[in-house]
């Protein structure tokens, strides 16, 4: 199933619906970690982010490739950082550069999103799959000057200013997308590829990420897991390739969909 938010054109609520074979639209709902139709036909207005996360968990250096770039090397234990979750940002809404507390330095970083159906802890890796609600696109859009310079050592800074996490453009349920280890995905900048790799060169997979983040510790239902990005973001090319506006930014995954967001200045009054 695939899962699209967006405004209810008739009534104005904000809605989670599904694409009906005869092209009508049919609401849904989330009983007991799984979505299911509610017999309501609905239609599609404004796009809202397809999932609301109550946290959001990104890995840090997860490809191999993206790890050579930042001089790291393989770890005993995933690299967790956080962002904020007003940092999301629907499919098409525009990306926002920070003028306020400005950044110069701002990059993209395409991945693999995860969201979890239900409450886990201390679960076995074999069973961690069966906690997932679906997957969509995600762009880790990062101020690498808050990030690396000016955060004190800490990440979040950089990584949660509003509309950072652009995350879409549906939320795919696993049923369609069995083996999240078998994907393939691309960035895109102004049409141009800048990221390119398959899921399976992650050095820890989803559900080694799922199992390490529910270690001791609650992983709630409805957090989402940012599984890391791959080799090309901006900050590695020579000259670094930051973000201006009028880009557009695109993040496809197989069998998800293209994410896409222009970008543009923060407007400060």
């Amino acid at each position: 199933m695939r899962i699209h938010a967006f405004e209810d054109q008739r009534t104005g609520k904000a809605v989670q619906a599904t694409k009906q074979p005869d092209g009508t639209w049919q609401e849904v709902e989330l009983q007991s970690g799984r979505f299911v139709a509610c017999g309501r036909h609905v239609t599609p207005g404004r796009s809202l982010p397809c999932v609301r996360p109550n946290a959001i968990f990104c890995a840090g250096v997860n490809y191999a490739d993206h790890a050579k770039e930042f001089g790291s090397h393989q770890q005993a234990h995933p690299t967790i950082f956080m962002k904020s979750p007003a940092s999301v940002a629907a499919d098409g809404q525009t990306v926002r550069l920070p003028r306020f507390l400005r950044s110069d330095k701002v990059d993209y970083e395409g991945e693999l999103a995860v969201v979890i159906a239900r409450d886990c802890r201390n679960i076995s890796r074999d069973l961690a799959l069966d906690y997932v609600l679906g997957y969509c696109c995600a762009n880790d859009v990062s101020a690498r000057d808050w990030q690396k310079d000016w955060g004190g050592s800490q990440w979040s800074r950089g990584k949660s200013f509003d509309t950072f996490c652009p995350l879409g453009p549906c939320l795919v349920t696993p049923d369609e997308l069995p083996d999240p280890q078998r994907l393939h995905l691309r960035f895109r900048l102004n049409g141009v590829v800048r990221q390119e790799a398959r899921t399976a060169s992650m050095q820890f997979t989803v559900a080694d990420l799922i199992t390490f983040l529910a270690g001791s510790s609650t992983l709630p239902a409805g957090a989402v897991i940012l599984t890391g990005s791959p080799a090309g973001v901006g900050m590695a090319q020579n000259p670094p390739l930051w973000l201006k506006p009028g880009d557009v930014m695109e993040v496809e995954i197989d069998g998800i969909g293209v994410l896409r967001n222009p970008v543009d200045e923060e407007i400060v009054a």
